[in-house]
C-alpha cells in the first residue's frame, strides 16, 4: 500500500488525478482536500489520526473510507510518521538546571506510562494508544533502514546500562570501537540508553571529528559517571556544546519506556523509542544484520545474547550474523555464556559465527572479515512436506 504522511505529497497525488486505491494517509490536516477526496471511491483508503471536522469525516466514510480518529489527551502522537530525535525528546531541557529534564517530553511520556499501568496498560484505550504508537515507530524504523540500504550495514553493541563513564576501561573501549566501525561505514545501533549504549553512540557521533575530540568528550562525561547522577544529562549536553561543528553520521538508538528511569542517549541521531519492550528487543536484535558485539553486562545483555543465538541457530532471518563476545574472562568464567553457546549448537559453522575477543580492535577485525552466513537449506514446511498439491488453495 502507498503511505502518505506529507500534505504536499497528498496534494500532488490529487493534482495528478491518481486514484486513492490502497492508500494510507497518516497524521495529515485534510482541510482543503476534503472535496476532492470525497468525490471519488475510497473503499481501500485508510485515514490514521488525520485532522478534519466530524462532518468531513462523515463524508469520507460515506465514500467508503476507513477512518481511525486522533486520540486526545496523550503526551505523544500515536500516529507519528518519523523516528524521534534527541532534540524532540529533550525539548525544554536546560543544562544549567538538571531537574528541567522532568519537564521534557521524554520524562512526561514516562510519567504517562507509569500512571496508566506501567508494563500492563490499565485500560483498553491506553493499550491501543501504545500499540498504535509502537506500530508507527516500527514503520518509521523500516523507512529509516531503507535509506541507502543502511540496514544491511547495521552493527549493534549490547552491554551493561550501568557501565561507568571513564577516560579508559570498557566505556572508552566501546566508544573507540564504535568510532572505528562508523568510519568503516557501519550503522551503529544500541538499546539507546546509558552505559555501553551511550558509549556506542558517542563514538559514532564523533567519527568524523579529530581523534582528540573523543578523548576530551570522555573527560567531560567522566565528571558524572553514573546514569543516576544529577548532572548525567547535563554533561552529555556539555559535550555537544563543545562540538557544535560536528556533523554526525547516522546512528540508531532503540530504548523503551519500560526503563524510562534511564534517560536515552542524546548522541544517537535517531531514536526508535517503544512502550513494548518485547517488540523493542526483537527489533533490536533483528536489525543488526552485520553482527552484534556483546560487551560485559547483566541480565538484559544475556537475554539479548541468547535471543540472537536463537535467531542465528534457526536462520530465522534467512541468514546468521556474527556474534562477537568482548571479554574472554567475562564470557567464559564470570558470566559463562560461551560454553553454553557451544553446547546449544556444537556443529560448524556455528563456531565461525561466535568469536571471543579481548579488545575493540579485535572486535572490529572480526566484524570486518565476516559476512552474514546464508541458510544452507530452505525452511521446512509442514504443508510442503506432507500435503503436496492438496496444500494449494484457490
Amino acid at each position: 500500500m502507498i503511505e502518505i504522511s506529507d500534505e504536499s505529497e497528498l496534494v500532488a497525488r490529487l493534482d495528478r488525478g491518481d486514484p486513492m486505491v490502497d492508500v494510507v494517509l497518516q497524521g495529515l490536516n485534510l482541510e482543503g482536500a476534503i472535496d476532492r477526496l470525497a468525490s471519488q471511491s475510497l473503499t481501500s483508503t485508510f485515514f490514521f489520526g488525520c485532522e478534519a471536522s466530524a462532518v468531513d469525516f462523515g463524508r469520507l466514510i460515506e465514500a467508503g473510507a476507513s477512518v481511525f480518529p486522533r486520540l486526545v489527551g496523550l503526551p505523544f502522537d500515536p500516529y507519528r510518521a518519523d523516528l524521534y530525535t534527541p532534540a524532540e525528546l529533550f525539548d525544554g531541557f536546560d543544562a544549567a538546571n538538571p531537574c528541567s529534564y522532568c519537564r521534557t517530553p521524554d520524562a512526561q511520556i514516562y510519567d504517562y506510562w507509569s500512571s496508566t499501568g506501567g508494563a500492563q496498560a490499565g485500560s483498553l484505550v491506553h493499550a491501543l494508544a501504545r500499540r498504535l504508537h509502537d506500530h508507527s515507530v516500527s514503520q518509521a524504523l523500516t523507512d529509516f533502514l531503507a535509506v541507502d540500504d543502511r540496514g544491511r550495514q547495521a552493527v549493534a553493541v549490547m552491554g551493561g546500562h550501568d557501565l561507568l563513564r571513564a577516560t579508559d576501561g570498557p566505556y572508552a573501549e566501546i566508544a573507540r570501537l564504535s568510532r572505528t566501525l562508523t568510519r568503516d561505514g557501519f550503522l551503529m545501533v544500541s538499546g539507546g540508553g546509558p552505559g555501553a549504549m551511550e558509549a556506542t553512540h558517542l563514538g559514532a557521533w564523533l567519527a568524523d571529528a579529530p581523534d582528540d575530540r573523543l578523548d576530551a568528550a570522555l573527560a567531560l562525561l567522566a565528571a558524572a559517571p553514573r546514569f543516576d547522577d544529577i548532572a548525567f544529562v547535563a554533561q552529555a549536553f556539555a559535550v555537544k556544546e563543545a562540538n557544535v561543528d560536528v556533523v554526525p553520521r547516522p546512528s540508531l538508538g532503540i530504548p523503551t519506556w519500560l526503563y524510562g528511569h534511564e534517560p536515552p542517549t542524546i548522541f544517537a541521531t535517531c531514536i526508535a523509542k517503544y512502550f513494548d519492550n518485547s517488540a523493542r528487543e526483537d527489533g533490536l536484535v533483528s536489525i543488526a544484520r552485520r553482527g552484534i558485539v556483546f560487551a560485559p553486562g547483566g541480565a538484559g545483555t544475556v537475554q539479548e545474547l541468547f535471543q540472537d543465538a536463537a535467531q542465528n541457530s534457526y536462520f530465522a532471518l534467512g541468514e546468521a550474523s556474527p556474534m562477537v563476545l568482548l571479554g574472554r574472562e567475562f564470557w567464559t568464567t564470570t558470566m559463562p555464556a560461551k560454553p553454553l553457546l557451544d553446547a546449544i549448537n556444537p556443529a560448524a559453522p556455528w563456531h565461525d559465527i561466535v568469536t571471543l575477543v579481548e579488545t575493540g580492535v579485535e572486535a572490529a577485525a572480526a566484524l570486518r572479515s565476516f559476512q552474514p552466513l546464508p541458510a544452507t537449506a530452505p525452511g521446512w514446511s509442514f504443508c510442503a512436506a506432507h500435503c503436496g498439491d492438496e496444500a494449494s488453495v484457490t
